[in-house]
């Protein structure tokens, strides 16, 4: 049968947009080549014209010239035409491109969509709103625990606060004044021993020798002015 029949070719897969952009950039390349070797040829008819005196040479190379010419709009032609295509093979392409990131796109959202569906199914918005209520609860227990550790036992409240700025202006200024007056605050001056004699009103010393009134002047004085003890004589 198969040799009746024969037998079934695989079809070709159609080329794919890059590969039918680069084979036409061939081509426009090639058709280039073909553009650039046309310009040298009519440069040197065109040297040959103007080195040419006017008669039949001079038109012949004119002919040649013009054929030439024709060549290269023809050409020029193409080129312009396979230009066009490979500027809409790219808009193709661009667009294709667009559409498989689209997909891309489209197919990481559902994957995200039902993963976040997932997700969402283990968390309640009751048991966040009944944990931010236990939170605050907990938060001003603990500033009150603070506010009690805090506490001043010495500290009377019935303490006017006005009174106290008061006293501290006022204690403010005389520091002021004993900066100004003396240079030093007198609580940084060093103490001064009392005067205990002048405190006292007690008289002074006697520092001469002579005797208290009433006395005889042949009576003996100690070096303090008082009476001085007989002393019994010693014998040998």
């Amino acid at each position: 049968m198969k040799r009746v029949f024969g037998v079934k070719k695989d079809k070709e897969p159609p080329p794919s947009i890059q590969d039918s952009s680069d084979r036409i950039n061939k081509r426009g390349e090639t058709v280039d080549e073909k553009i650039k070797k046309l310009d040298a040829e009519l440069a040197r008819y065109k040297e040959q014209i103007k080195n040419t005196r006017p008669g039949p040479a001079q038109e012949a190379v004119k002919s040649r010239a013009m054929r030439v010419l024709k060549q290269k709009r023809m050409y020029e032609g193409q080129r312009d035409m396979l230009y066009n295509q490979t500027f809409n093979l790219d808009q193709v392409a661009f667009a294709s491109e667009g559409i498989k990131d689209a997909q891309q796109t489209v197919s990481a959202l559902k994957s995200a969509n039902k993963e976040l569906k997932g997700m969402m199914k283990t968390v309640k918005i009751q048991d966040i709103d009944n944990l931010q209520d236990e939170m605050m609860d907990l938060m001003d227990v603990s500033s009150e625990i603070q506010e009690t550790l805090g506490r001043s036992y010495s500290v009377p409240d019935d303490i006017d606060e006005e009174d106290l700025m008061g006293e501290l202006d006022a204690l403010e200024a005389d520091m002021a004044m004993e900066t100004e007056s003396d240079g030093v605050p007198s609580y940084l001056q060093p103490d001064k021993e009392p005067d205990l004699d002048s405190e006292l009103n007690l008289p002074s010393a006697p520092t001469g020798h002579a005797a208290p009134a009433g006395r005889g002047n042949n009576q003996a004085e100690d070096e303090l002015g008082l009476p001085a003890v007989p002393r019994a004589s010693l014998r040998g």
